[in-house]
């Protein structure tokens, strides 16, 4: 092993302490006691329906009521919060969380480092919180700026990252693609998203590669540009939810009554995707533009518990490439440890259904108002979001998007974010921070084009004659 990978499996067993992090003793502890304790990333905004969104609605604590008249016992729940994975894998093998969420990486780390330890440390993965098919979760952000366009330009220069976390492997495998070698031509700083976002702004770190939702808040507030957009990739990434074995089969009832409690959460995103965003911002104080993004109609997360094939290949890939970057000692054996006989009880017999289809339930659907048409192509479909409005409004394509900003600004309206998916790789973005182009060759209705990255955006230009790059406010005016 290279000094570089004991570097990095050393760092992925870091255990930080987690800023306002309840301490609860031990876990469960067995059948008698009714105390579940919960392990989760209230900043990491992929796993809110098993996470943040979950607690703040209280749905697992009516859950469990609802069971505590039932079998006569009484339940509490202690919420555990953290800024990674690593740190809720610690406590589960050492009995101390029972359930936890987090990413596909860490789930692998989770899964491998309890079936080395074995017994009752063992772990399952029984539901996934949301996903995205392409790997549009994670992203590498610099500095607004900094003069990199490709992750090449990056050589030589430090990045931050939760080594073992999925924005740690996208970074890692882009790389490659990029000829870089990730262990010797950067310098890879293992830091929490948080020290990361500080660092890239004081200037220590050059790039900073993360999960959702750091690329997206960091961007929305101005600070950072998307550099390496994780669709590119076009490698599923998702999160979801890790069990203790012992605690599933002691407290089957228990484990249901969580599962359905997500299965309540993720309904309640679905039906009011704003007013759960505004939610989760207000538990975390992240920008409810920024969560939006993510979490809102046509979000770049797709919120479904079900676990789909796709998910589960990606997954099996992943588990030698994480022992190649020594994160990993011992490869997972990946089928014993996903387990969805709990999420399929819980969920019924649509299951099979949900879990073949990869559409986001939360479609863009509507009217578009300027263009008066109808909208429902997930691949061009935005939205706009005015100041004061309760929900957003649907535009059709991002030439319509242009039309719909410049009405609402001749209004003298508001706007608290525009939405529109990437030309290229259909990873949804703030349509204002996106890279422009016009291409005269394109008819009137497709001659706007936005991409989330520079890279892109001159990808496009390059490859058609007469493109260039616009401002955004020029294409609003032009539209």
């Amino acid at each position: 092993m290279t000094k570089m990978k004991r570097t990095l499996a050393a760092g992925a067993a870091l255990v930080p302490l987690a800023a306002g992090c309840t301490v609860a003793g031990n876990a469960s502890g067995g059948q008698g006691s009714g105390t579940i304790v919960v392990g989760y990333q209230s900043k990491t905004i992929n796993t809110v329906t098993a996470g943040t969104l979950l607690r703040s609605l209280g749905l697992f604590e009516k859950r469990l009521k609802e069971l505590g008249k039932a079998d006569g016992k009484k339940y509490s729940v202690v919420w555990q919060d953290y800024d990674t994975g690593a740190p809720i894998t610690a406590q589960m093998l050492a009995g101390k969380i029972d359930i936890g969420s987090m990413g596909d990486y860490p789930l692998l780390i989770n899964g491998s480092r309890a079936q080395a330890q074995g017994g009752d440390a063992l772990t399952e993965l029984v539901a996934v919180t949301g996903y995205n098919v392409r790997g549009s979760l994670n992203g590498v952000v610099v500095s607004k700026d900094s003069s990199a366009k490709t992750l090449r330009d990056l050589k030589g220069k430090t990045v931050s990252t939760s080594v073992g976390s999925a924005g740690h492997g996208t970074f890692v495998q882009a790389a490659r693609k990029y000829g870089l070698d990730p262990t010797k031509d950067v310098k890879v700083e293992n830091q929490a998203p948080s020290v990361g976002a500080s660092a890239l702004q004081a200037g220590s770190a050059a790039g900073l590669a993360q999960f959702v939702a750091w690329p997206g808040v960091l961007v929305q507030k101005g600070q950072a540009r998307l550099l390496y957009d994780g669709g590119a990739l076009n490698v599923p990434t998702f999160h979801g939810v890790v069990v203790r074995k012992a605690f599933a089969g002691e407290k089957g009832k228990v484990l249901q009554a969580f599962l359905h409690a997500q299965i309540d959460a993720t309904n309640y995103l679905h039906a009011d995707p704003v007013k759960a965003a505004e939610s989760v911002a207000s538990a975390t104080g992240l920008p409810a533009e920024a969560v939006y993004l993510y979490n809102g109609a046509g979000g770049v997360s797709t919120f479904d518990p079900t676990i789909k094939q796709p998910l589960r290949d990606a997954f099996a890939q992943d588990v030698p490439f994480l022992k190649s970057i020594g994160v990993i000692q011992t490869p997972l054996d990946v089928k014993p440890f996903i387990n969805d006989a709990y999420i399929r009880q819980a969920y019924g017999s649509s299951y099979e259904q949900n879990a073949a289809s990869t559409a986001n339930p939360a479609a863009i659907t509507g009217t578009d108002a300027v263009c008066n048409t109808k909208v429902g192509d997930a691949a061009t479909a935005g939205e706009v979001w005015v100041a004061g409005e309760p929900k957003t409004r649907p535009v059709s394509d991002p030439v319509c998007l242009l039309k719909n900003v410049r009405k609402l600004q001749g209004e003298g309206k508001q706007l608290r974010a525009v939405y529109i998916p990437d030309a290229t790789t259909g990873t949804r973005w703030f349509a204002d921070k996106d890279v422009w182009v016009e291409d005269p060759s394109a008819d009137a209705a497709t001659r706007f084009k936005p991409f989330a990255t520079q890279e892109a955006a001159e990808k496009y230009v390059s490859a058609h004659s007469g493109a260039k790059v616009v401002k955004y406010d020029e294409a609003v005016r032009r539209a």
